[in-house]
């Protein structure tokens, strides 16, 4: 997924994410989902980030990334895996981003 990401930013940048099948916007999505999932709050980085570090298991990664591949998360927004520790909290902070959105309306 991250490999074809990578092939399809190119056509990205000159025709637009509208010009790709469903298939490959679909590629992208969950390719971008892995990216802020990748993201994992960092004990190292807490002093620039402003927040507190995590540790997440090998085991614990790796169930995150099948479920992102798998598509059980497609229909989250991708800033709900930024700076999360595990699967379960970006589920969380989805949630929370649902109703900071409905409140704002």
């Amino acid at each position: 997924t991250l490999q074809r990401y990578k092939e399809l930013q190119d056509i990205i940048a000159i025709l637009g994410l509208d010009e790709l099948s469903e298939e490959d916007r679909l590629t992208v999505a969950r390719a971008r989902k892995i990216e802020r999932f990748l993201s994992q709050p960092f004990f190292v980085a807490e002093v620039f980030t402003g927040s507190p570090g995590k540790y997440v298991g090998l085991a614990e990664t790796i169930r995150g990334f099948k479920l992102i591949l798998s598509g059980e998360f497609d229909s989250l927004p991708e800033q709900a895996f930024y700076l999360v520790g595990n699967i379960d909290e970006a589920t969380a902070k989805a949630t929370n981003l649902e109703m900071e959105s409905k409140l704002k309306k």
